[in-house]
């Protein structure tokens, strides 16, 4: 049953991925044929087509290998200042000047003369930014339904001001693992001298009403090795006890690193609760902020996973991964027993939401072949001609991103590379995220 759970985990994950990738296209497909730019193609996946039709102008289809997909919008690239895209000429001899010539020649072979007007560099900037830009609106609204869908419908585990676990003696307690056993010389933590029990409900902490384990975590942090006054409900009976915490090194809530703050000694019940859109924007804020420094640190983190896959170091578990590893992860999720049927499902949809506000991201960088690159490039358009007609000088005319094609081909390089490396790493030492 449990390989049964896995392939669905995996099966869910992989149309999970198509659809992200299939309304990223349309985000560029559906604006495309708004503004009447010629749309010849739309697909999902890359390499081997497995089923395509063509309805109208347009050619829909599948390929074999579903890492990403494309829109083919004539006329991306213009023709060079002057020439005429109707007249033959001679070729160019440099390897990246036949390049860019075969690159604009391609432009005009599923279009017609009378359909020039159609062309995607023929419209206005900010038809283009819209068409470009909306690919990326699509990841990111997406991922922050998804978001919402989790944390609004179903839920997240959060800590409650009942205790479950009481520490018996003082030890540093590290983040996402268990306190441990007492050695000898261990003091008595603080709240087994107060005489707390697990289940007992802790109302106040020197006379500060209590409402959430938030608030509770940060006065007894706040608190050092001071006198502390706890009013706790145990099975309906108010009690008052009495204690003093201790200053201890624990780790911050991020994990990030230690601190010394005051300790009590106590681990809280936990259970499933609904949050609010407050909760979910603030998810997607720092999410943003993780992926853009992910984004920031993509080149040392790629050493270090390319070290790990050669086994001169260990892989980091909360390190970077390719979508291949978090098939994996989705097919590990599904298939852990200790997890409800619920909480499997929207573990991956997790997943899919982190994954659509990445594609969101790093589409936004300003190189080709990223989305961000074809932004650029007309943004750069814009301020050119506004600052030419603020100078009084002519026209200089549009962008040509024939011109980056190097830069375009060599990114090309490098993201396949990384993506060899990522799903190389992803075979052989894996990440895990159950036991």
């Amino acid at each position: 049953m449990n390989v049964l759970y896995y392939l669905l985990g995996v099966l869910l994950f992989v149309v999970g991925l198509a659809l992200s990738i299939g309304l990223h296209e349309a985000g560029h497909l559906i604006p495309g044929k708004l503004y009447d730019v010629k749309v010849t193609q739309y697909f999902i996946g890359f390499g081997r087509t497995l089923w395509s039709r063509r309805r109208g102008e347009t050619e829909y289809g599948v390929k074999a290998i579903p890492l990403g997909g494309y829109v083919k919008l004539a006329g991306m690239i213009p023709p060079e200042d002057g020439a005429d895209p109707n007249q033959v000429k001679s070729r160019p001899t440099g390897m990246f000047a036949q390049l860019v010539d075969d690159a604009r020649s391609a432009e005009y072979e599923h279009i017609a003369p009378y359909e020039h007007h159609r062309m995607f560099f023929r419209q206005p900037a900010w038809k283009r930014l819209i068409i470009m830009g909306s690919g990326v609106a699509i990841n990111l609204v997406l991922a922050f339904v998804l978001f919402a869908i989790v944390f609004m419908g179903y839920g997240v585990q959060t800590p409650t001001t009942t205790v479950s676990r009481v520490y018996a003696c003082v030890k540093v307690v590290e983040s996402g693992q268990d306190a441990g056993d007492c050695v000898a010389d261990s003091p008595i933590s603080p709240a087994a001298r107060a005489g707390l029990e697990p289940g007992d409900e802790i109302v106040s902490f020197n006379g500060h009403t209590i409402t959430s384990y938030d608030q509770l975590q940060r006065l007894i942090r706040d608190n050092d090795d001071a006198r502390a006054t706890i009013v706790v409900d145990r099975d309906g009976v108010t009690k008052t006890l009495h204690t003093t915490t201790v200053v201890n090194d624990l780790t911050t809530s991020d994990g990030t690193k230690t601190v010394e703050a005051g300790f009590l000694g106590i681990t809280p019940v936990e259970e499933r609760q609904r949050q609010g859109v407050g909760y979910v924007v603030d998810t997607m804020a720092s999410g943003t902020w993780e992926t853009i420094k992910t984004i920031g640190a993509l080149p040392s983190k790629v050493y270090h996973v390319a070290r790990a896959a050669l086994g001169l170091e260990k892989r980091d578990q909360n390190g970077i991964q390719s979508v291949v590893g978090a098939g994996r992860v989705a097919g590990e999720l599904a298939s852990d027993d200790q997890i409800s049927i619920a909480g499997r499902f929207f573990s991956i949809v997790l997943i899919l939401a982190g994954l659509n506000l990445f594609l969101g991201l790093i589409n936004l960088v300003p190189l080709p072949p990223f989305d961000g690159g074809q932004m650029a490039t007309t943004g750069y358009e814009v301020i050119r001609r506004r600052i030419a007609r603020l100078r009084g000088r002519p026209d200089p005319g549009a962008v040509d991103p024939a011109r980056l094609l190097p830069i375009t081909y060599a990114m090309s390089a490098i993201i396949l590379a990384v993506s060899v490396v990522l799903i190389y790493a992803d075979l052989v030492v894996p990440i895990h995220v159950t036991n």
